[in-house]
């Protein structure tokens, strides 16, 4: 959770969860230094979160023990909520954050776009045609899946469009960079912001 020291306000949480179908333990920290300790069980996944925590300055941790030997779908879903929760914990109230970022971020022919709201109003927009249905054993319906429960628990409007690309690896790669950057942006405190960043007093 968001912490108040002497010098400065530590923002981080550490979610635990445990079901009939996956055991995860994730730790988030939004002012970080791109570090990653990724045993999600799902390679492609364990890829596209190092990148999402590198390019946002992120620390990520996680420890996944999910029932992968049916598919990655529970797995994926769940690092998902996990995220998304932790990322609401370690913002608190979100005094002083930025709140909106739109990202731009090409991968070789692809270009993908994301743009984000932390809002407290979870809404998840997904443009994307992929060229084909997996990346090696990973599906490529699952970036939905885990995009969907990301915004829903963190509470976000989060908008992604992929605009072309040819590559599904490439494209979905620059989903992950643009996720982290953007939401790098969103966080990021802003001296000028005087409490909540709304006309409402609250998000």
């Amino acid at each position: 959770m968001a912490t108040t020291t002497d010098d400065k306000t530590v923002r981080e949480a550490t979610i635990i969860r445990k079901t009939n179908e996956t055991d995860i333990q994730l730790s988030f920290g939004v002012d970080g230094q791109g570090k990653s300790s990724l045993n999600t069980g799902v390679p492609f996944l364990n890829h596209m979160l190092d990148l999402f925590t590198k390019h946002g300055h992120f620390n990520l941790t996680v420890e996944a023990d999910g029932d992968i030997d049916i598919d990655d779908h529970h797995t994926v879903e769940d690092i998902g909520i996990c995220l998304g929760q932790a990322l609401r914990e370690a913002l608190g109230d979100k005094s002083g954050i930025k709140r909106y970022a739109s990202v731009f971020v090409p991968m070789d022919e692809a270009l993908a776009q994301v743009v984000i709201d932390i809002s407290n109003r979870p809404h998840l927009e997904y443009k994307a045609q992929y060229p084909s249905t997996q990346v090696g054993t990973f599906q490529t319906e699952l970036v939905h899946e885990f995009l969907w429960k990301l915004a829903l628990e963190a509470r976000m409007t989060l908008h992604v469009i992929v605009h072309y690309g040819q590559n599904t690896h490439h494209m979905i790669e620059a989903v992950f960079k643009a996720l982290g950057r953007a939401l790098d942006e969103a966080t990021a405190i802003d001296p000028r912001v005087q409490g909540v960043p709304s006309t409402k007093g609250v998000l």
